[in-house]
């Protein structure tokens, strides 16, 4: 019972998810069915999220701060706390949960795709010290082969395949600790690198 109850409400949250990004991709001028070909066999999945009591709540995440590695999140929150934060302008805000409606998160490869026309905020969760809180997220993501670039030029990001995006990203938590995203495909990164090896060339030749 509990298994046809999920498949049902993964199968609507990925009709939903595939609107919205089409309709997203429409106004920039994208083809229609871009999103339906590069998620027809992709990553996507769905998550069920338990976040018990805790009584150091002040000290400890529910989630630590993060984008999300793919196209957009469909995301459903309780309403008894505010435990979903956002990052504005450098302080974070506090969502207030809607029980009548979703919560759609632009993700790091929609990002891309808009040329920055539609941005990726970094998140968190708050834990609660007397609050046990459940929430469930779709994560419409791409498949592995599906290369990421921007729908507009001049571009501002490189071109990289969904694969390799995702691999550094483990990449970069596994030797810091932390998500480094989209900072690392910048083109004005890769011209900053290039560069500086230019530099560093022409010194020792002369």
């Amino acid at each position: 019972m509990l298994r046809s109850t999920v498949e049902g409400v993964v199968k609507k949250f990925g009709g939903l998810a595939e609107s919205i990004a089409e309709i997203l991709g429409q106004s920039l001028g994208m083809k229609s069915s871009y999103f339906e070909e590069s998620c027809k066999r992709g990553r996507s999945s769905f998550r069920l999220n338990r976040y018990p009591p805790c009584p150091f709540a002040s000290k400890v995440y529910g989630l630590v701060p993060h984008t999300d590695t793919d196209f957009l999140t469909i995301l459903y929150q309780p309403p008894q706390i505010n435990a979903l934060h956002l990052m504005k302008d450098g302080n974070w805000l506090a969502v207030k949960p809607n029980p009548q409606a979703l919560l759609v998160n632009i993700g790091d490869l929609l990002q891309v795709v808009s040329n920055d026309v539609f941005k990726s905020l970094k998140h968190r969760v708050i834990a609660s010290e007397a609050v046990e809180r459940f929430s469930f997220a779709y994560f419409y993501c791409p498949s592995d082969d599906v290369m990421i670039e921007s729908c507009t030029k001049p571009s501002i990001y490189r071109q990289f395949s969904y694969k390799e995006y995702r691999q550094q990203i483990e990449k970069d938590v596994e030797k810091t600790g932390d998500k480094v995203g989209l900072p690392r495909f910048l083109l004005h990164n890769i011209m900053h690198v290039s560069n500086q090896y230019l530099m560093s060339t022409n010194s020792r030749d002369s």
